[in-house]
């Protein structure tokens, strides 16, 4: 198995280097771009009119937090939470749209056996927050949904930083008097610089200490401990997955760390909670995050199927590809019944890949 090479990129002194990206501008587009682009597939009627050829045999929909809106000026991941209102109208529209919600434990047996005539979709809850069971669980048991938390063995234990929540404290710390969009300006340059490499996590974690953060607090308030986590486990709809130990984008991460974030959370998971893990999400799992190294590794490890956050919906020729499957993001940005229903007709993934089908490389 080929090992990526490290690129260190380590500052020596974490204030000024945030000093210097604040004056970085940078100008992302994308998002506006796929709003764009999902309203004028619903409104035009082009998204139905293509599901026919696009739409697939299901999907996977990604889900973060499910809570209450938490109004603060500067939250960059605030997209990543929906209010169970809004899971609860998702949950009745697909069954209304004849989708059948299934276990991960189906997805494999689904696309080795296609049913056009009978889509379906898998639900999946990352990282194991509290608000899973607060606030997912009693709309998910109204809908008798079946799910899947894919948990971080670390943040179970509250000894690893949910980090990317730690760089947005860090960075406003550093600059408490500027605007919310300079400093997304600055938390986005520094993705940039530093996204790529191994030393990603240990930037963020300096940043953090230079700032005096309690980053394990914030875990432990955030994340279900082991007891939660079991709790949840017994409920009859709910099965849990891996997602590593301390959530770090594997692609950059030499081949023994990757093995091991990839294998110990397994190892973990099957002792604290006795019963098989069959199915990993990979942590962040864009193409920098989790490439074909990564989807080796997994089936090489043993689980059946591995999830990205690569944007797609599922397809026969999936069942060739168990472990690199894309997931719809189900997210504040697009958190209306109307973009679902572009977003399972495929259509816009279909004009995102220039006609194809499958993003597994």
């Amino acid at each position: 198995m080929t090992e990526r090479p490290k690129q260190p990129n380590v500052n020596a002194n974490p204030a000024r280097a945030l000093a210097n990206i604040l004056l970085t501008p940078i100008m992302d587009l994308k998002h506006l771009a796929l709003r764009t682009g999902l309203s004028a597939l619903s409104m035009s009627g082009a998204a139905r009119l293509m599901a026919v050829q696009t739409r697939g045999l299901g999907a996977i929909m990604m889900f973060h937090h499910v809570r209450p809106a938490l109004p603060k000026a500067f939250d960059p991941h605030a997209f990543l939470t929906i209010s169970p209102e809004f899971l609860d109208r998702l949950l009745g529209h697909v069954k209304a749209q004849g989708y059948a919600i299934i276990p991960m434990d189906e997805v494999a047996e689904r696309l080795a056996d296609p049913r056009p005539d009978k889509p379906f979709v898998a639900l999946t809850f990352d990282d194991g927050y509290r608000d899973t069971s607060e606030h997912a669980l009693p709309v998910l048991k109204r809908h008798n949904a079946p799910f899947t938390v894919f948990a971080t063995t670390g943040f179970a234990e509250a000894i690893a930083p949910l980090w990317w929540l730690d760089l947005e404290e860090a960075v406003e710390s550093h600059a408490p008097s500027h605007s919310p969009a300079k400093l997304m300006r600055a938390l986005k340059a520094f993705y940039k610089t530093h996204a790529g490499t191994p030393a990603l996590q240990a930037e963020i974690a300096r940043l953090a200490a230079d700032a005096k953060l309690d980053t394990l607090a914030r875990t432990s308030v955030l994340c279900l401990d082991w007891d939660g986590l079991r709790q949840l486990a017994s409920e009859p709809l709910c099965s849990i997955g891996a997602h590593t130990i301390t959530h770090p984008l594997l692609g950059p991460q030499d081949a023994l760390t990757a093995r091991r974030e990839m294998a110990l959370s397994k190892t973990i998971l099957e002792e604290k909670l006795q019963r098989p893990i069959r199915h990993i999400a990979y942590p962040v799992g864009d193409a920098l995050a989790a490439g074909q190294r990564e989807f080796a590794l997994a089936a090489e490890l043993g689980y059946e199927t591995g999830v990205t956050t690569r944007p797609g919906v599922l397809y026969g020729a999936h069942a060739a590809h168990l472990h690199a499957l894309p997931r719809l993001s189900v997210n504040g940005r697009y958190q209306s019944l109307a973009d679902l229903d572009v977003l399972l007709s495929g259509s816009a993934f279909w004009l995102l890949n220039r006609g194809r089908k499958l993003n597994v490389a």
